[in-house]
C-alpha cells in the first residue's frame, strides 16, 4: 500500500479512480477528498448511478449504439434512412454526429479500431456484423467516419475491403478532419461539412496508394 494514505480505503478509491481516462492519482485524491466532503446521499447517489449505468444499459442489436431497448431510438425511427449507415468508432462518436443535426441516417458502432498494439484485431469489432447488415439487403451506401489516425486508416482499409464486391457504395468523410485527428475533436461544423462532401473510398485509395 502507499504510505501517503492513511486509510486503505481512501487509498482503494483514489486507485479506482485513477483508472478514469485522463484522472492521474493526484486528480483522483482530490475527488476523492472532495466526496468525504459531501454528506452520504451524495456519495451513494454518485456510486449508484454508475453502477445502475453499468448493468442496466442495454447496446442495440441492429448498430449497437447504447439503447434502452433492444432496439435502438434512431433505428427504430420512421424518419431515419436505413439505407445510409455511418461507421463510428463508439458512441460518443454517434452523439458528435447527432448534434451537427446534419444526418438523417443510420449509425453502426464499432467498439473500437483495429490496434495491434493494443491488441485489437477485426475479430474483437463489430466488422462483422457490419458485413452482415450489407449482405442482408437494404443497405446502399456505408460512410466510414473514423478518426483520421493510423488505427482508423486502418479499419477504413479492412471494412472496404470487406465490403468489396457487395451491392454497396463505400464513402469516406471529406479532409475537413484534420490528420492524425479523432472524431470526439473535431468541431460540430467541420464535422458536418465533412459528413455532407463525403467522397468514395474508392477515389482516396487510388490516390494514395
Amino acid at each position: 500500500m502507499n504510505t501517503e494514505f492513511s486509510s486503505p480505503l481512501l487509498e482503494a478509491a483514489v486507485t479506482e479512480l485513477s483508472r478514469l481516462p485522463g484522472i492521474g492519482r493526484k486528480t483522483a485524491l482530490r475527488l476523492a477528498l472532495h466526496l468525504l466532503r459531501q454528506d452520504t446521499a451524495a456519495a451513494d447517489a454518485l456510486g449508484n448511478s454508475i453502477i445502475n449505468m453499468r448493468h442496466g444499459i442495454r447496446y442495440c442489436s441492429v448498430c449497437h449504439n447504447i439503447s434502452p431497448s433492444e432496439v435502438c431510438p434512431i433505428c427504430a425511427s420512421e424518419g431515419r434512412d436505413r439505407r445510409t449507415v455511418c461507421v463510428v468508432e463508439n458512441v460518443r462518436d454517434v452523439m458528435l454526429f447527432e448534434n451537427t443535426g446534419m444526418y438523417r441516417g443510420v449509425y453502426h458502432v464499432l467498439g473500437g479500431v483495429i490496434s495491434p498494439m493494443d491488441g485489437i484485431g477485426p475479430d474483437e469489432l463489430e466488422i462483422e456484423s457490419l458485413a452482415r447488415r450489407v449482405r442482408e439487403g437494404g443497405v446502399d451506401e456505408v460512410i466510414l467516419a473514423l478518426g483520421a489516425t493510423m488505427e482508423g486508416e486502418t479499419t477504413n482499409f479492412y471494412i472496404y475491403r470487406r465490403l468489396e464486391g457487395l451491392p454497396v457504395r463505400v464513402t469516406q468523410l471529406a479532409r475537413g478532419v484534420a490528420v492524425g485527428n479523432d472524431i470526439e475533436y473535431t468541431d460540430e461544423i467541420t464535422l458536418g461539412r465533412s459528413l455532407r462532401d463525403r467522397t468514395l473510398f474508392s477515389d482516396t485509395f487510388t490516390q494514395e496508394f
